[in-house]
């Protein structure tokens, strides 16, 4: 919000079922805000109201991809649908976010993936964690189906940054994402949970690359139509072991405090952690080109640089009321 408010003169409509982070934006005059969700009756009709709409709508925290199985479907497909009919009725232009994770159950030596070319594998039906990624995946098959609507789809990998997500029992419940996860051991004192010891490997960007990359298409709407585009950073890819540890390191900087003070990270079994039916892909590589090539567009921010922007935050917007 910030980011349209600082570089265009646009009007924005928003719709959240909270607006407790964008409090300070309420009062622009070029703002108005509906709490709301896409499940609520008229709600996407509205939406559809504007010539451009970016859906970032979704439940995407791994842990209820188990346990709420049905209502991260409904999330991701049934709303997203409806909201796709609304916009090909009104000639809106639909910048969906989908996700990374639509490319399934990627092993260790897979190779960077492509938008228009990784075939698509996914875990058996009984392992649930995958009906967030078959939902969205869904989607994005539903919306490129859909005749005269012109529609742009982002696979995000991994954005983190400021603002990101959740503190358990503070505002919000659950297990949040991994960096919001490991910050709040960090800032508890607590051993960071590795899920099967941390060998999976990702890709993390910054929210602010991935800002840069959506004015990129709202620049260049004719090569981004009918196009779906990976975000990311390659250059920052790290086993999830080896972030934990990058974190330690940060956050003991900015604590002023030894290295050795921070508690050793520990490995815990993926199922018992999450629940039955998890599962995961070991190695999730963008292949960028395509952005680049188009749009002109390539992420730049180090990772340290994201780590330490994102940690600094949480300390300072978590830590006056947390116990260490």
């Amino acid at each position: 919000m910030n980011a349209i408010l600082c570089r265009t003169k646009w009007r924005i409509f928003g719709v959240d079922t909270d607006c407790y982070r964008i409090q300070q934006y309420l009062q622009n005059e070029r703002v108005e805000f509906f709490c709301s969700d896409l499940s609520a009756p008229g709600v996407v009709q509205r939406i559809a109201q504007f010539p451009i709409v970016v859906n970032l709508a979704a439940i995407c925290t791994p842990s209820r991809y188990m346990s709420q199985a049905v209502t991260v479907i409904r999330s991701n497909y049934d709303y997203p649908a409806l909201l796709a009919e609304a916009c090909q009725k009104s000639g809106s232009w639909l910048i969906h976010f989908s996700t990374s994770e639509v490319y399934g159950k990627t092993p260790a030596d897979s190779g960077p993936l492509k938008e228009d070319e990784t075939p698509l594998i996914f875990g058996p039906v009984q392992s649930s964690r995958w009906s967030y990624a078959t939902a969205k995946l869904l989607t994005e098959r539903f919306v490129a189906g859909l005749e005269n609507l012109r529609w742009t789809m982002v696979r995000p990998f991994n954005f983190v940054g400021p603002y990101m997500d959740f503190m358990p029992g503070v505002d919000g419940e659950g297990i949040p994402r991994v960096l919001a996860n490991f910050s709040t051991a960090l800032l508890k004192g607590e051993p960071i949970k590795l899920v099967n010891g941390g060998c999976a490997r990702r890709s993390f960007t910054s929210v602010f690359d991935a800002m840069d990359f959506l004015f990129d298409v709202f620049a260049s709407p004719e090569k981004a139509f009918y196009q779906t585009f990976n975000v990311g950073n390659p250059e920052n890819e790290v086993t999830i072991a080896e972030l934990a540890e990058k974190m330690r390191r940060i956050y003991a900087q900015l604590r002023g405090v030894s290295l050795a003070s921070i508690p050793e990270p520990c490995s815990i079994d993926g199922e018992a952690y999450y629940g039955v039916g998890y599962d995961d892909s070991l190695r999730r590589l963008p292949d960028v080109e395509k952005a680049e090539r188009l749009l002109g567009f390539k992420a730049s921010t180090p990772l340290d640089v994201v780590l330490r922007e994102s940690l600094s935050w949480f300390v300072d917007h978590y830590g006056a009321g947390t116990e260490l």
